[in-house]
């Protein structure tokens, strides 16, 4: 029988060894995987490179670590032995009871009221993370994701010496800002923890060497320009919206965390491309999913959801054209079509509650949408915003801040500013303007409505797909509606279909 042999190179690695020479190779196939859209890149077309990524090394014969758990089923899949060190495998892990008693020690609050604590599933993903070290938490907008890292921190301080710090890693700038508040409203009423002087922010512009407290939260652009000496004193590291990380600077700053023993990622959801989450494992650990968002709004946590399923159905003319171009070219006509445009002015002007609608394109749709709706409120009283990555983070921090003392504003926004990582309680509805099939990011775009509003109402989402279908030829936008119908079932959400005519 073979036998593989595992090792702890560092925080980061293991390292294996085999006592059959084949197995080496075994062990990097199965490791290996295609990577996404490989067939469009540059350095593929050129034949430069395979389209394959590796995440086995054989140069030096090393794994991420959190891909030990894989490593064991490949193992048993082929009836191998497998030998892991002790240094691995002896992991203190305190008590449930231990646990439970410090959670109940720490004073928490939200938006400046006293809470009773964690709620079951929030102590669930704590208890998970601290006492397997590492480990990708999966637990939807508005589960309280900041409330269980705060608590994870505040562990991880109180049970290590003070020259031990931990890192927050976030996608954006808007996070970085948001994560600190967070902190500070959740200690509104502990003395024993000073958030305003313990975290540090890291993003363009500030201070990147000297800091008073023990936590740092940074973007992962700032990270990972940092030289490695720069992450020696990190014992526990969070990525939060760990599916937005580049996959290569992702490795590349947990790769100088040689010291962080604690590796946790927190994360929405994850894609089903086998490679991007083998990655996550691989750099954080095995997924723990907390809870869902169903789950949340069958026990009245988040606002109940209504999709209506808008399929805008054009003219015969305009369908067999449309229905034979390339994908781009299909974009560029639909977030240029006038009648769809106004559709959506429209909408929006008519819905009662504050709005969000979500465009991806600035210049080409964000904008024009943006002052065909002024237009359209114009004389009503009515505050209209507007935010993509051109808008500053203290600007866009603004518009949050305002809407959620609102009852009637609409938010044009683009989903990369405002599909992830941005808390509004007051969202009514969400018009999708723009086509998209990612589980990640229609998920994230529907949890930013979901957090309970002020006056209790539910939540409505509009979604929007154009059908250009021609014979049996279904045009790309359309299949990307399909998909997204598919995530609803997948996630047992409840929706209606309308067709709605459009003129040439």
């Amino acid at each position: 029988m073979s036998t593989v042999i595992v090792t702890k190179k560092d925080e980061t690695l293991i390292q294996f060894s085999c006592s059959d020479g084949g197995v080496y190779a075994e062990i990097s196939e199965f490791f290996t995987f295609y990577a996404e859209g490989y067939k469009y890149m540059p350095a593929y077309k050129n034949k430069m490179w395979d389209g394959k990524i590796r995440l086995a090394n054989l140069r030096n014969n090393t794994l991420p670590f959190g891909l030990l758990v894989h490593l064991a089923e490949f193992c048993r899949s082929r009836g191998y032995e497998i030998k892991i060190s002790d240094e691995i495998l002896k992991v203190h892990r305190p008590s449930l009871e231990e646990l439970q008693e410090y959670a109940d020690m720490i004073p928490l609050s939200v938006n400046g009221k006293r809470i009773p604590g964690m709620r079951d599933y929030q102590f669930d993903g704590f208890s998970h993370a601290i006492r397997e070290n590492r480990s990708l938490l999966i637990s939807p907008t508005g589960s309280g994701k900041s409330l269980i890292i705060y608590m994870l921190l505040r562990w991880y301080l109180d049970h290590h010496s003070d020259d031990k710090m931990v890192l927050i890693v976030v996608p954006t700038t808007g996070l970085v800002e948001q994560m600190k508040k967070d902190f500070i409203d959740y200690s509104t009423f502990d003395d024993s923890f000073d958030a305003e002087k313990e975290v540090h922010q890291i993003y363009s512009g500030k201070e990147k060497f000297k800091f008073p407290g023990r936590v740092v939260v940074t973007t992962w652009q700032s990270a990972v320009k940092l030289d490695k000496r720069w992450f020696a004193p990190f014992g526990m590291v969070i990525g939060d919206e760990a599916h937005q990380f580049k996959a290569k600077s992702l490795n590349d700053i947990m790769g100088r965390l040689v010291n962080a023993n604690y590796r946790i990622g927190t994360t929405g959801t994850i894609d089903d491309i086998q490679c991007n989450k083998l990655i996550l494992i691989g750099n954080f650990g095995p997924v723990h999913r907390v809870t869902s968002t169903k789950a949340l709004m069958d026990s009245d946590t988040l606002a109940k959801l209504k999709i209506n399923c808008l399929v805008l159905k054009y003219p015969d003319e305009l369908r067999k054209v449309v229905s034979k171009v390339d994908y781009q070219s299909e974009i560029d006509f639909i977030v240029s079509h006038e009648g769809r445009n106004r559709f959506i002015a429209n909408l929006a002007a008519d819905l009662k509650g504050n709005t969000l609608v979500l465009f991806n394109y600035v210049e080409k749709h964000g904008k024009p949408l943006y002052k065909l709706i002024t237009d359209k409120t114009k004389g009503s009283g009515r505050k209209i915003f507007y935010v993509s990555g051109e808008v500053a983070t203290d600007a866009r921090e603004k518009v949050r801040e305002i809407t959620e003392g609102e009852k009637d504003a609409i938010i044009t926004a683009s989903m990369g500013t405002f599909s992830t990582g941005v808390n509004i309680r007051n969202i009514h509805n969400i018009i999708f303007a723009a086509p998209s099939k990612s589980q990640i990011r229609v998920l994230q775009s529907i949890g930013r409505g979901l957090r309970k509003s002020d006056d209790g109402r539910d939540t409505t989402l509009y979604d929007i797909s154009d059908d250009f279908s021609w014979k049996k030829a279904k045009n790309f936008t359309l299949n990307h509606a399909i998909s997204r119908v598919k995530i609803y079932d997948n996630e047992k959400f409840e929706y209606a279909m309308f067709e709605v005519p459009m003129p040439k």
